[in-house]
């Protein structure tokens, strides 16, 4: 028997998902408009599943069966974590990332569960919030929030033949501009002098004139800078 709701239910967490499939695609992220779609539609489908068993299979008239509809429903919340866990990443120098992208799985999912259980009007907001939240917000702040929003961090990486020079590099790097929040020293195979930095620049700070300023230095032997 064709059922009209089921149609209607899947085509709007379709859109859904894919709305937020396509924040995701656009930005490059492990998660994009496939996983999206599938994370939110296979969501909304359990939960119908889970809804409609507890009403159809809840016994006869000499046995009355006590269901609960969102039982089957409850668990994706707990396993979608499997998921979000896989996308966050912990990168060689100490920084974490993904954790605006298991966020998303586990909201994507959530949204496939509020449409399954047929509340439409609140996913539609739901999925409007969380892309003003990622999107918006972060753009209004940076140019008008407090001076931390308008920071980028980067992550530097220099190579010094010379010790001595490691105390200069820092002083140019300040006079730049440049907030220095974390620092560490090591020694290579190769006698030379490894400086590595986590730090953050205004957000008008090119990255490049960084880059260029910092090679040009005396006693340098190697930069790397990567922008977050």
């Amino acid at each position: 028997m064709f059922n009209e709701e089921l149609l209607i239910k899947l085509g709007i967490t379709a859109v859904l998902g894919l709305v937020i499939g396509i924040e995701r695609e656009l930005k490059k992220k492990p998660v994009g408009l496939k996983t999206s779609l599938v994370i939110s539609i296979a969501s909304c489908l359990l939960t119908i599943v889970s809804i409609e068993s507890a009403y159809s299979f809840s016994g006869d008239n000499e046995v009355n069966i006590t269901m609960d509809p969102l039982r089957l429903a409850a668990q994706i919340v707990s396993g979608i974590g499997f998921l979000g866990a896989g996308v966050i990443l912990h990168r060689g120098n100490d920084t974490i990332s993904g954790l605006t992208t298991a966020a998303i799985i586990w909201g994507a999912a959530g949204v496939g569960i509020a449409v399954g259980a047929g509340f439409y009007i609140e996913a539609t907001l739901g999925v409007i919030l969380i892309i003003v939240s990622v999107e918006l917000i972060p753009f209004i702040l940076k140019w008008t929030g407090p001076s931390h929003f308008r920071q980028k961090e980067i992550y530097i990486k220099v190579i010094l033949t010379t010790p001595a020079s490691g105390k200069k590099l820092l002083g140019d790097l300040k006079n730049e501009g440049v907030m220095i929040e974390q620092m560490r020293l090591k020694d290579t195979k190769e006698k030379l002098h490894m400086v590595e930095l986590t730090a953050s620049i205004p957000i008008k700070q090119s990255v490049t004139d960084l880059y260029s300023l910092i090679s040009s230095m005396d006693s340098v032997e190697g930069v790397e800078i990567e922008s977050r």
